[in-house]
């Protein structure tokens, strides 16, 4: 007897929220970005003082934010582009620099954003601080327009740091020493931030650890190796946990 293969159900696709609703996602990303933005907006105008500091032209603040938009790495080609660094140098240094975006991808929720400009748009805004702030967030109240709203703050603030800062380098008769810092104390306070919401310390040491090996076997590409490292030991942690919990 022969019987009728019905095919399964399409999975269902995350409602589209309301006018109403997206208005209220959207005012919650700008909300979210607050906290990043404290230190985005500072670091951008130390991006715009070592730029006029530098001796480059003062546009070169909103169009590296705007092409590149990834703090670390504009503000090591300031420095860069100062000393006429080789092109093939810099190609290297930008792609160590970023490489740790690859690992983002894995877990930053792109599946939310459907329109194809918009999707794209978050690909290229993923930078470190909206990789921190998302990863606070729980995974009921994420929403593409909460995620862009918050992306597109995060950007404002750092092109507007950055034009602040050009503005302030103009007027100032003596340039400022230490600008380089407001990176390293951004990071900090953004794993301190996460670590404090997740309570995550095992992936914290693992961290440490990962960095503390790589400034003692490579110091020369610490970011890189640190990287591939963490990433290693994060997938012995989770084998070893999966493990557990079959067996339990």
């Amino acid at each position: 007897m022969q019987h009728d293969v019905l095919p399964h159900p399409a999975t269902p696709a995350a409602p589209t929220p309301g006018p109403s609703a997206r208005r209220s996602h959207i005012a919650l990303g700008v909300r979210d970005s607050f906290s990043a933005g404290l230190g985005i907006f500072p670091l951008g105008i130390a991006l715009g003082l070592l730029i006029v500091q530098a001796g480059l032209p003062w546009w070169l603040a909103p169009a590296l934010s705007l092409a590149a938009f990834a703090g670390s790495l504009e503000l090591l080609l300031v420095g860069m582009m100062a000393a006429v660094t080789p092109l093939a140098a810099v190609a290297l240094t930008v792609f160590v620099v970023n490489f740790r975006h690859v690992f983002y991808a894995f877990s930053f929720p792109l599946h939310l954003v459907r329109h194809p400009a918009a999707k794209a748009y978050a690909v290229y805004a993923m930078i470190d601080e909206a990789y921190a702030v998302n990863a606070s967030l729980p995974e009921r109240e994420r929403s593409a327009p909460r995620l862009l709203a918050m992306q597109i703050a995060c950007e404002t603030y750092w092109v507007g740091g950055g034009l602040v800062g050009v503005a302030l380098g103009a007027a100032l008769p003596a340039p400022i020493k230490g600008l380089e810092f407001a990176l390293c104390a951004l990071f900090t306070v953004l794993t301190l931030d996460a670590f404090r919401s997740r309570k995550e310390l095992p992936s914290l040491l693992l961290a440490g650890a990962s960095a503390t090996v790589a400034l003692v076997l490579t110091p020369g590409m610490a970011m890189f190796t640190a990287l591939l490292v963490f990433v290693g030991l994060l997938l012995v942690r989770h084998l070893t946990t999966a493990r557990g919990a079959a067996d339990a």
